[in-house]
């Protein structure tokens, strides 16, 4: 379930209980130097500690240049001296936090709270760290004492709010919300949210009452009447969106979202001229503003609502006909429609001087290799090439098209140039140890995939292919064992990698352990023929020659080329007498 708790960004609420700055009293900031309790230039400060306060200082400083651990120490320092100081304390935690030694930052609030355990500050405090360390249940105990002590800490009203929420437990986070109402009947969030938790219980008069408190309390702000219209579509009140949707749109001309639902919805009920006056502003908008194409993007194409993304796109053509950005959307959404063709219409209308132009070519490769016109994805994407400098994308796509055209060198070639304007790229790396491979340059090969594993020593593929070149030259066999079970690690299901791992045994010479994994692997990858090809050597091995031969037969059937090895191995077998 999404946070509900995160919604609070939208109205540019900063809770001040995630910097430090959480209560009426002023703690420090944990970015500078802040006056405690007491002030330090307060004359009882030095009074009661002149060297309290001289350690105090000095880790200021050194908290202000970065040196934390620096800080700690003169921190320390200073509670030895002041051992009463909750204030010297809390700092110390702070500190703790941003080196996340929660578990340190815990024992030091801990401590505070043992000697006061009515320290507001301190319980605030303890319920972030245990926050922090999924310890829901006692950060909500610390929060509920918190709001027991003082009610009136609006933003831990929200934080418990937010935790009951997290776990659907909608009456608990009810009587929270209602709690901080009655403390503060004017506040917009309280409203807001008790809307939202009546929402989700389906009382949607109770929802509609609360979010109109809302909007009543902000005016300005609009996410209380975006959730009205989620709820008036859920009780089919199609009207009051629409008019909703103009409120919105009345106190806010330039909403992109308002403008992109109201547009369809006219476009719906047939109301074409209003729809294509949104659309129309949208498109000459958009050549401006980049948010509008980025908003598109986010609401519909990631959505999968193509369709929809289609109308708007084609509605924001006629305010802005050139717009590359808008040809290469709507590129994308008729291809993932399944209109090819018109795809392809709409891909070749984005200019080289768009930022998009380079992946408009690749996307139109992709649409040309599907059509089983390799050849024209190349000269498309050789034609890029030479036209603009080229991203290592568009390189990584134009080798991965010569490779699979068996144009080895050249993918070599685009692919080490790929290489030397993105020296860490994994998958440049891989496919280039790939292609080396192919071309029996395997030392190549595997030095590709070390790099990979140095850039990124979690990568299953990478591990599990250098451990399979090991093993597959019979060399470096307990290196090539722990390869391939650090790749199982994230990949436990993968059958390749487990092929790989029986392949080792069986260069082990341990025919038994072999067959375990190759069985495995045929198991999760039916068909394989080098898998199929394993189990037929390894059957072979152990003496099972019909078995083998079952095996070799059908190797063969599933190749596609590279038979000859396969077709002596079956040879020999009938040879044999069999």
């Amino acid at each position: 379930m999404k946070t509900i708790f995160s919604t609070l960004t939208l109205f540019g609420i900063i809770i001040l209980f995630f910097t430090g700055c959480y209560v009426k009293k002023t703690i420090p900031s944990t970015s500078g130097s802040a006056p405690p309790e007491e002030p330090p230039e307060h004359p009882a400060f030095y009074q009661k500690s002149e060297s309290s306060y001289y350690y105090f200082t000095e880790a200021q400083m050194q908290k202000n240049r970065g040196n934390l651990d620096k800080a700690i120490h003169f921190l320390e320092k200073a509670i030895e001296i002041d051992s009463a100081s909750s204030f010297l304390k809390r700092e110390l935690a702070f500190i703790y936090l941003q080196q996340k030694k929660n578990a340190k930052a815990l024992k030091t609030v801990k401590g505070i709270i043992d000697g006061d355990p009515n320290n507001i500050e301190a319980l605030i405090m303890y319920g972030k760290i245990k926050q922090k360390l999924k310890e829901i249940a006692d950060a909500k105990k610390a929060y509920e004492q918190v709001i027991f002590l003082d009610p009136k800490q609006k933003d831990v009203y929200l934080i418990l709010g937010g935790l009951y929420m997290d776990e659907d437990n909608f009456d608990k986070a009810s009587g929270i919300y209602d709690q901080l109402i009655q403390q503060f009947p004017e506040y917009y969030v309280g409203h807001f949210f008790m809307g939202k938790i009546h929402a989700k219980k389906g009382k949607t008069i109770e929802a509609e009452k609360e979010f109109e408190k809302a909007i009543e309390l902000e005016p300005r702000l609009d996410e209380a009447r975006f959730e009205l219209i989620e709820l008036y579509k859920s009780t089919g009140r199609e009207e009051k969106v629409i008019q909703t949707y103009k409120k919105i749109l009345k106190g806010s001309p330039h909403d992109i979202r308002a403008a992109m639902t109201l547009g369809h919805l006219y476009h719906k009920k047939g109301m074409r001229g209003a729809s294509e006056k949104l659309f129309t502003d949208l498109g000459r908008r958009s050549v401006s503003d980049s948010e509008i194409i980025r908003k598109l993007a986010q609401l519909y194409l990631d959505q999968k609502k193509y369709d929809a993304a289609i109308i708007i796109l084609n509605g924001m053509l006629k305010g802005a006909s050139d717009s590359s950005d808008i040809h290469y959307l709507q590129g994308i959404a008729f291809d993932r429609k399944g209109d090819k063709e018109t795809a392809l219409i709409h891909l070749k209308k984005v200019r080289s001087t768009s930022k998009f132009y380079q992946d408009a070519a690749v996307h139109m490769a992709f649409i040309y290799d599907d059509q089983g016109k390799l050849s024209e994805a190349i000269r498309l994407l050789e034609d890029v090439n030479q036209r603009v400098t080229p991203e290592p994308e568009l390189l990584f796509y134009l080798g991965t098209f010569y490779e699979e055209a068996e144009k080895l060198q050249k993918a070599v070639d685009v692919l080490e140039q790929g290489l030397v304007k993105d020296p860490d790229s994994v998958r440049i790396l891989f496919r280039l140890g790939v292609v080396y491979d192919k071309l029996k340059r395997k030392e190549d090969s595997m030095e590709a995939m070390r790099k990979v594993i140095r850039v990124d020593p979690k990568n299953a593929n990478a591990l599990n292919y250098l451990g399979y070149s090991y093993a597959d030259l019979g060399q470096n066999l307990g290196e090539a064992e722990k390869l391939i079970k650090e790749a199982l690690k994230y990949k436990p299901d993968d059958g390749y990698i487990t092929d790989s791992l029986g392949w080792v045994y069986f260069k082990k010479g341990l025919f038994q352990k072999a067959l375990k994994f190759l069985e495995k692997a045929i198991h999760l990858v039916p068909d394989d023929p080098i898998i199929l090809e394993h189990l037929g050597d390894t059957y072979l091995e152990i003496g099972s020659k019909l078995k083998a031969l079952e095996y070799y037969q059908q190797s063969l059937k599933m190749k596609k080329k590279d038979k000859k090895d396969i077709e002596k191995k079956i040879q020999d077998l009938k040879n044999s007498g069999i």
